[in-house]
């Protein structure tokens, strides 16, 4: 998943996106409405956390922006201590979730995980194809009951594909999912990924469709 992270305060916010890219996720930083506001609407993201403690009315002004032009992408707002108005703005402008800071990263990536699942319609924390089954929370993979290791951007990859598995991904939409700004992207990054996904699962398990892209195959 692509996560826009909005704020201006340098040493939380670079903190939060180191630790969410060392939890697998590409993430970009905005330090104003306009440029995000221009990373929305030309970058696909799966999540904006919204700094309101350091944007003050900038970020609810973000928030109605974004809303207005019914952009449904899901928004965690992150306020400062004791600023209860503050959240209770975010959740009335469009919010999905608040957050208080500080907070664990944890915390964030649980709140993460129920968003997905509520807006999914999925009650298990889980993912399954067949018989892949896949745990976000943990970062673990395992196939017929047996764990595989897989790398951070494989288990990115695979969670992208099993998210829906009726869905054909083209490989720009894996890297724009996968990769942030200023990250580099080896040519073939994707296609390595997938083979060597491939080679630990069977052939079977990523499937491509030709001139389009790869779905997850159902493994039995």
């Amino acid at each position: 998943m692509r996560i826009l992270v909005v704020g201006d305060d340098a040493s939380i916010d670079g903190g939060l996106k180191r630790g969410l890219r060392k939890e697998g996720f590409a993430v970009d930083w905005a330090n104003d409405v306009e440029t995000a506001m221009l990373a929305l609407r030309t970058t696909s993201y799966g999540l904006v956390l919204l700094d309101i403690g350091s944007s003050g009315n900038h970020g609810l002004t973000l928030l109605a922006r974004l809303r207005r032009r019914n952009d449904a992408t899901p928004v965690i707002v992150m306020t400062a201590r004791n600023a209860g108005p503050d959240a209770v703005a975010g959740l009335d402008g469009g919010a999905d979730d608040y957050l208080v800071k500080p907070f664990a990263l944890d915390e964030l990536l649980a709140r993460m995980r129920a968003l997905s699942r509520h807006r999914t319609g999925r009650v298990q924390s889980s993912l399954q194809v067949g018989e892949l089954r896949l745990d976000p929370a943990q970062h673990r993979v395992w196939l017929r009951d047996k764990e595989v290791s897989v790398t951070t951007r494989e288990f990115a990859l695979l969670h992208e594909l099993m998210r829906d598995p009726a869905i054909v991904v083209t490989p720009a939409q894996l890297e724009e999912r996968m990769y942030g700004w200023n990250e580099e992207i080896e040519s073939n990054a994707i296609q390595v990924h997938i083979h060597n996904l491939r080679r630990k699962l069977g052939g079977d398990a990523i499937l491509n469709v030709r001139g389009v892209g790869y779905r997850i195959g159902t493994l039995a």
